[in-house]
């Protein structure tokens, strides 16, 4: 198995069938560097355009569409001390007639507040604005907001979004120690990320985690003729779905069904005893209910299961 450090020098607002950066094969751990949501790197320079920039894309050989993409994260590292974040709550999240009372900025600017993150110490300790929290400090859990596959039929969907190939998700559970399972659409798979947050709240209802630039170890495997539908994961204690979509409802219904599947198909359930198990222990937590797709997860414990 081969360790590949690579330093990327162009990025994609993207995810689609670019030509690949990397060659790797299934077993091979590759250490790489992203850049924040506006483009900014280690040294807080703006190295590329803003929207997600990603890092990529990545082949691994032997992949083919019908197959998964197995992704490991071993490390997700802020890499500088600067952090920015929204400083106010998306309109979408409140009720509408509390819009006007959002603290809007100034037409024409924005407002963002301002993070000292210190890798270290686990910390981002708030600098800007001055308010009421003062130097508020808060533990970091460090995640990636959005990475993925090529898209089906050879689609280059915007890094804003997401779909069946992943993508924009912002699920404060994608960190170091998770499996990440993608539907494979295009030979080689095409994997990219990027979009790291040095921590989130759960829907990303600021319009942001705490953006950060961050260096990546990430490991790649394929299960041949192992089929899924939509993102699939799991940790220590439990597996979990994706579903991206808008209305949120239909979210909901993706990651439903792609647990059910993947219990009877994996777990040896039959229709009755998963869905009724379903039904009784399942958990849902919401990804990002700020961007163009909405995105929501469904959780299973695993001390229900059994292979």
């Amino acid at each position: 198995m081969t360790v590949h450090h690579f330093q990327p020098d162009h990025y994609y607002s993207v995810i689609g069938t670019a030509a690949p950066v990397l060659r790797v094969k299934p077993g091979d751990t590759i250490h790489t560097r992203c850049v924040d949501a506006h483009g900014l790197d280690l040294n807080v320079e703006q190295i590329t355009p803003e929207g997600n920039p990603m890092t990529g894309p990545f082949y691994v050989e032997g992949a083919e569409p019908g197959d998964t993409l197995v992704v490991h994260i071993d490390a997700i590292t802020p890499n500088r001390r600067y952090g920015w974040s929204g400083s106010r709550l998306a309109a979408n999240v409140v009720d509408p007639d509390y819009v006007p009372e959002l603290p809007w900025p100034e037409k024409g600017t924005r407002r963002y507040c301002e993070w000292d993150v210190d890798a270290a110490a686990g910390t981002a300790t708030l600098v800007k604005p001055d308010t009421a929290l003062g130097r508020l400090v808060l533990p970091i859990r460090p995640m990636l907001g959005c990475f993925g596959v090529a898209a089906n039929e050879g689609q280059a969907i915007s890094t804003a979004t997401s779909a069946e190939h992943g993508g924009n998700m912002d699920y404060r559970g994608f960190v170091a120690g998770v499996t990440v399972y993608f539907p494979v659409f295009a030979e080689g798979a095409l994997f990219y990320l990027g979009d790291g947050h040095a921590v989130q709240g759960a829907g990303e209802i600021a319009g942001t985690g705490i953006e950060i630039s961050t260096d990546v170890t990430f490991r790649v495997d394929i299960r041949k003729g192992w089929k899924t539908a939509w993102p699939r994961g799991e940790n220590e204690v439990e597996i979990f779905t994706a579903g991206n979509a808008r209305p949120l409802d239909q979210a909901l219904q993706h990651a439903t069904t792609e647990m059910a599947r993947w219990l009877q198909e994996d777990y040896g359930l039959d229709p009755i005893g998963a869905q009724t198990l379903m039904g009784m222990v399942v958990d849902y937590e919401v990804g990002n209910v700020f961007d163009p797709a909405y995105t929501m997860i469904c959780k299973m414990p695993k001390k229900w299961l059994t292979r």
